[in-house]
């Protein structure tokens, strides 16, 4: 009979606990998922519209990506943190934790933030955009992608290349697209018996067909450049849109090579002249 006694006792306090306290910590409990599921609702919102708002702005569709996603996770870690203390954690041991975890993690990977940092500069600097053609850390390709640890290029033979942007912004780059046009070089070399006015006005008349030739920064440039040891060298420089420099390029050298032995201009090559001494 005592013994009943004591498991009735026991099952009263259990009861009694739970109307005191339990039915507090159920209120509590469901109060958190409510706010959960609906701070969820309202973040998933507020990014939205605010990627809305910066889709009429002139920033870069990787800076609206970029910054919708890095405040959805700001949000997303005030709301936990809401939810936690109304369930009762101690905030400040998960502060504490939390701050041990961020440092663990910044050590761990030292790297991947210098290129987080890189990517951060690349996007609000821009020293190049997706569609420029550029050329970094030994590579050069049209820029695809501009995402926040790399940057995706696409070279002239269809590779892909993956730079990490902490290198890249911290290196030097040469972004080919920001001109509005661009200087060909070429260097011609004729024999020293050949007649230099004559290739002069050859090249002369092969620039004037050439209508992607413009005259504007400057009029076509051509001098003799140097006597070198097989030949007379002459430099020839003009200006072009970006989007011309290799066709003009290449044909310009299709034409001087097919059309300089019709001029009678030759085209040198390294050679060694042997005399042999028959006195002896």
């Amino acid at each position: 009979m005592d013994q009943v006694e004591v498991i009735t006792d026991n099952a009263n306090l259990v009861i009694d606990w739970f109307v005191t306290y339990g039915l507090d910590y159920a209120l509590s409990f469901l109060g958190a998922l409510v706010v959960l599921f609906v701070g969820l609702r309202v973040i998933t919102f507020l990014t939205n519209r605010v990627y809305r708002v910066m889709d009429k702005s002139s920033l870069t569709p990787a800076l609206r990506t970029f910054v919708k996603s890095t405040l959805g996770i700001l949000l997303k870690i005030i709301l936990i943190i809401s939810v936690l203390g109304m369930v009762g954690i101690e905030m400040t041991t998960f502060i504490a934790l939390l701050t041990a975890a961020s440092l663990a993690i910044a050590m761990a990977f030292n790297g991947s933030l210098s290129n987080v940092a890189g990517g951060l500069m690349i996007l609000f600097f821009k020293p190049f955009k997706i569609g420029d053609f550029v050329s970094a850390q030994g590579e050069s390709g049209v820029v695809k992608e501009i995402q926040l640890f790399v940057t995706v290029l696409t070279t002239v033979d269809n590779k892909t290349v993956i730079l990490p942007n902490g290198n890249l912004s911290n290196g030097s780059l040469i972004n080919y697209s920001t001109q509005d046009v661009r200087r060909v070089d070429w260097t011609f070399g004729i024999g020293y018996g050949d007649d230099y006015d004559v290739a002069k006005e050859m090249i002369i008349g092969f620039i004037k067909e050439d209508k992607r030739i413009l005259s504007k920064p400057a009029e076509p440039f051509i001098v003799l450049g140097a006597l070198a040891d097989s030949s007379v060298n002459i430099i020839v420089r003009v200006w072009v849109n970006p989007a011309d420099y290799w066709d003009v390029f290449f044909d310009m050298n299709e034409t001087y090579y097919k059309n300089a032995d019709k001029h009678n201009i030759s085209i040198p090559f390294p050679q060694m002249d042997i005399h042999l001494d028959k006195t002896n």
